[in-house]
């Protein structure tokens, strides 16, 4: 068994990329393993060094989040953490679908930074508290919205056919249902969502459902982490 995590780091920055990997390096149990610029980099790192890490930051060259998803079903055994300036919370849910087990803001503590790395090699998920509890609250605002509009079985129903790109043709003969009977319950689901037309209703419920997901598989493990600090 490695004694060491072995780290990836992929940042656009230099000088930011090589103080972290200072960082790092003055910890016995950590090894940075090879550096990169951009998300083709971060790729590139993942299939041929296999860190147990790969730190990468949101804004650089290249098709990030595609690369994040790559990694985590091509390469699953590593780990993909998110180093970031961005506060963005579509930023961060993008990342986390796509399968990153932490997202970290920039300015975070060396010990801090160090604790998420340990905390995702170990299988755990970290998000930087504080940034953890503003997409918390938000979910929660978001779901209780949503909530509120209290969608009967069959209205969700048809929603969700609706959502995969299908017509009301469609789904009245997916469902064995009139047509007329998809447009009434269509009618009353954009009511309910305050939607001008289908596409906004579906995108809408479409949001919904990635923050649901999202909150139920990840931010609720980022707890954790947080409890960790007083035993690191």
């Amino acid at each position: 068994m490695n004694p060491f995590i072995r780290i990836g780091i992929a940042d656009d920055h230099p000088l930011l990329r090589e103080g972290v990997a200072n960082t790092l390096r003055k910890r016995t149990d950590l090894q940075v393993v090879e550096q990169g610029a951009s998300a083709d980099d971060a790729r590139d790192i993942a299939l041929h060094s296999r860190p147990d890490v790969m730190l990468m930051d949101v804004n650089m060259p290249g098709d990030v989040f595609g690369t994040v998803r790559f990694i985590t079903t091509q390469v699953p055994d590593v780990k993909v953490l998110m180093l970031t300036v961005s506060e963005s919370e579509d930023d961060a849910y993008c990342a986390l679908e796509a399968g990153a087990r932490g997202y970290v803001l920039k300015g975070v503590s060396g010990p801090d930074l160090v604790l998420a790395i340990r905390s995702v090699a170990r299988g755990d998920t970290y998000i930087t508290p504080e940034f953890a509890n503003k997409l918390l609250s938000n979910f929660k605002k978001h779901e209780a919205q949503v909530r509120k509009i209290d969608l009967t079985h069959r209205e969700e129903q048809i929603i969700r056919e609706v959502s995969k790109g299908l017509t009301n043709k469609e789904v009245a003969s997916k469902l064995l249902i009139s047509e007329k009977t998809v447009k009434y319950y269509m009618t009353c689901v954009m009511q309910k969502l305050h939607a001008r037309n289908r596409v906004e209703a579906v995108t809408a419920l479409r949001r919904y459902w990635e923050h649901e997901a999202i909150g139920r598989l990840h931010i609720s493990s980022a707890a954790a982490p947080m409890d960790a600090r007083s035993g690191s």
